[in-house]
Formats: C-alpha cells, structure tokens, sequence
C-alpha cells in the first residue's frame, strides 16, 4: 500500500528490536506483532479475544506510539497519574499514511473518570464548554465524550467501551464507529462486545493462543459462546452455581 492515506498504514517491531522472553513479548499476540508486523486497513479494525490475550496492550501500545497519552485523550491531552502501560509502544514503528492526518483520540475505560478531572482542570479555550462529565452515569458520559469528540478526520483508538455501555448504547457506538469510517477516519478498538464487533465492512482480528488471524463475526468464539449461552444459559450456570 505505498500511497495509502489512512493514518496507520502498519505496526511494526522498531529498528533493532528483538523479541525477547520478557512480558509482553511472551504474549502470542504480541510476539507475532513484533515478528511479522500487522497491515492496519482502512475504516474499523476490531481486536477480540479473552482477558490477557493482548488486545488491550496492543491497542495501548499502538495508541502510544502515536502520540496519544497512555490515559486517555486527544494528541494534545498529557494526563500522567499512575504509570500502568506496558513498555511495548517503545519496541513498535507505525508507517503512516502519505499526507494523513495527524489528529488522533484514545478512549480508555479504566482511565475514563481520571480523564474527565483532567477536562474540568483544563477547560477548552474555544467552542463551547464540556459537559459536566462526573455529574452524568457512566454510560452517559461515555457516549457524551464520543459524540462530542470523535469528530475530526483522524485516527482512534478505544480499549473496551462497551464496559459502560447498555445494549442500546452499544449499538449507537456502533453508528459513531460508521460515521468515523465513512468520513475516512481509522479505528482500532479492543471489545468483549459482539454487538459491538458486528460493525458491516469492519475488520475482525482475533487474539489468541494462536497469535493474531483474521475472521469474520460469525466464526468469532465470544459470538458463538453468546449465542450458546442465551439458548440455554443453564448448561453454563450449573458449573458456577
């Protein structure tokens, strides 16, 4: 893709580094990322796999080696409270679309409420003001900040939304992800969520034991296990009940 525009063309280990037998290298995910690299396409990648696959160091580390804080924010957010990230975005080298865009967001669940402190201390010096983001419920500031800050042609980064989404949120994430990709913006999310991940046109990468593959929602494991769970939820519950 040498005259590719989106703004992450591929993530890549850096000149001179070697996978090592230390964490994170010694996740599958990540060892493949640092061995083989990965192609990012245009529009919506989505990241899905168990707890401790790697999705959400992967989405980090990518985020970081961007430019945007390891917190959460725009390019031009620097919120540091407690240092928790992986040292992976030091090991990576994105190759960037010709002439892309530069604007970028990161979305980070776990880091959200320290976010929104960090808007109330400081506030815009242009447009009109933030919504008062702690006075709303979890969910409601969520979709507040996406629908008022994922706006700008650029490249996003969201680690687990859904987290404080209902079902009927969940699905209007979905149609801010498709105003995104449609206005020629670039995703890449890590999600539990199969409502979520049925995102049409969407990129499906899986994280696993095996490393990184490409599937489509259909084949994903978390959509056969919803379906099998929601047909019969009692062959799951008489193993933890």
């Amino acid at each position: 893709m040498p005259f590719a525009t989106q703004p992450v063309r591929r993530v890549a280990a850096a000149e001179g580094v070697r996978v090592s037998g230390a964490w994170p290298h010694t996740i599958p995910a990540v060892h493949q990322l640092l061995t083989d690299g990965l192609d990012l396409e245009p529009g919506v990648t989505f990241l899905v796999g168990e707890n401790g696959a790697g999705k959400s160091t992967i989405v980090e580390a990518v985020a970081m080696a961007f430019g945007l804080s390891p917190e959460g924010g725009s390019t031009g957010a620097r919120l540091t409270t407690r240092a928790t990230e992986s040292p992976l975005a030091a090991d990576l080298q994105l190759t960037r679309g010709v002439g892309a865009k530069r604007a970028g967001f990161f979305l980070r669940a776990e880091t959200m409420h320290g976010f929104y402190t960090y808007l109330e201390q400081n506030p815009r010096t242009s447009g009109p003001p933030d919504a008062a983001f702690h006075e709303l419920s979890h969910g409601e500031s969520f979709l507040t900040l996406i629908s008022d800050r994922f706006t700008r042609q650029g490249f996003y980064c969201l680690d687990e939304p859904e987290s404080a989404l209902s079902f009927s949120s969940s699905l209007a994430v979905v149609g801010v992800l498709n105003r995104l990709a449609e206005s020629g913006s670039q995703v890449l999310c890590a999600t539990h969520s199969p409502v979520i991940a049925a995102l049409p046109n969407a990129t499906i990468l899986e994280v696993g034991d095996w490393g990184i593959r490409r599937t489509i929602w259909e084949d994903l494991r978390l959509v056969q296990n919803w379906k099998a769970y929601l047909q019969a939820p009692e062959r799951y519950l008489r193993h933890v009940l």
